[in-house]
């Protein structure tokens, strides 16, 4: 298994509690960015620099991922492609996309963007908050020591 980061907008307190648990079980752990990232020196954490360009870096991690992967995105889309492939998405404040779920999110941003579109200000979504960051920990954390794991 490999976890793969949809790290341009991905959170710092989460990235930290990804490179912790990724020193602490020996999970394979990539960083995907279309910028130049800093990642802790480790033989379990990496950083790839996509080139610029829309949805560049979702199209590679979705490229990369494998049945069994773990994707920490905030991207809808992105999580749709993970889950078909066999992966696993976990959005950065904690909360799993499932078979269950996704079509129903992707809807809704569907009907957001059209909102937008018309001029209709949505305001986006809330800020990141600790209580987010804990819930992200919680989430991967009872992912990770699922006997199921390969891990």
């Amino acid at each position: 298994m490999n976890i793969w980061v949809d790290a341009d907008a991905c959170p710092v307190v989460v990235k930290e509690i990804l490179y912790r648990a990724s020193e602490r079980l020996c999970i394979r752990t990539t960083l995907v960015a279309n910028r130049l990232l800093s990642v802790p020196r480790s033989p379990w954490i990496h950083a790839l620099r996509v080139p610029q360009g829309f949805d560049v870096a979702d199209k590679r991690i979705a490229e990369l991922t494998a049945a069994g992967d773990l994707v920490i995105t905030a991207d809808i889309p992105l999580a749709a492609d993970v889950l078909e492939r066999g992966g696993h998405a976990l959005d950065p404040r904690g909360e799993f996309y499932t078979a269950d779920n996704i079509r129903d999110r992707l809807s809704l941003r569907g009907f957001m963007e059209d909102l937008r579109a018309s001029g209709v200000d949505t305001s986006g979504p809330k800020p990141f908050s600790p209580a987010d960051g804990k819930a992200f920990a919680g989430a991967l954390d009872r992912f990770l020591s699922r006997p199921s794991n390969p891990a």
